[in-house]
């Protein structure tokens, strides 16, 4: 990998991240490791730097796959937040406005540190929105015809906390809200005899309407 092709800009934001598990993306049979990187527009050092490393990729990748002459427009891999999506001419999501957008790759683990260049362990500190730096480099491809410039991902460094760019919901929109208790049901109680009537002895039953007295032959 040529020198100049490599490059750890400024500070960056991370979005999409995905440097401990390796994953496949649609579409494809390979799994990789990955990071989209949020450049701000203000950083103009850092948009310098990774031009930079763009152009030496395009000077090494006239010789090197290019057959000796270099694309009228190759594709390279730095979008504008501001405008569509190169893939399918949507808006960038709110928190790319007034970024520079790429995406660096790697099927290899990228080391991660913290700001003491010391070993991140913990997946929960390494999430889409924190800030950081990336190592990075920067090559020539042509694939089936089509030129342009890739990104590798080599390293990350997490330098601060940023607020996470993943919708997520209350558990309370998530299930809704709690259902009112519900009062006790009052307990059942015997009916009442009609006023007037005498209430039966244990053990004996109503007589049916029109029964005759079986001693006196009377109806009961």
């Amino acid at each position: 990998m040529n020198a100049n092709t490599m490059t750890t800009p400024g500070e960056v934001r991370l979005s999409y991240v995905n440097v401990f598990e390796p994953q496949t993306r649609p579409g494809s049979t390979d799994a990789k490791y990955g990071v989209t990187v949020l450049v701000p527009k203000s950083d103009m050092a850092t948009k310098a730097a990774i031009d930079a490393a763009i152009e030496a990729a395009v000077t090494s990748g006239v010789t090197k796959c290019w057959s000796g002459v270099r694309p009228p427009v190759p594709s390279l891999p730095v979008h504008d937040g501001d405008g569509p999506r190169p893939n399918d001419g949507q808006p960038y999501g709110a928190e790319c406005r007034g970024c520079w957008v790429f995406t660096a790759s790697s099927k290899n683990a990228p080391g991660v540190v913290d700001a003491n260049v010391q070993p991140i362990l913990d997946p929960r500190k390494v999430y889409s929105g924190v800030w950081g730096r990336v190592n990075i480099s920067f090559f020539p491809y042509n694939n089936n015809g089509k030129k342009g410039i890739g990104c590798g991902l080599n390293h990350v460094q997490v330098l601060r906390d940023g607020e996470p760019l993943v919708d997520r919901v209350s558990a309370e929109d998530a299930f809704g809200a709690p259902a009112a208790p519900q009062a006790p049901a009052a307990p059942a109680y015997p009916q009442a005899p009609a006023w007037g009537a005498q209430p039966m002895a244990p053990g004996y039953t109503q007589a049916p309407a029109g029964a005759i007295n079986p001693f006196t032959g009377q109806p009961m």
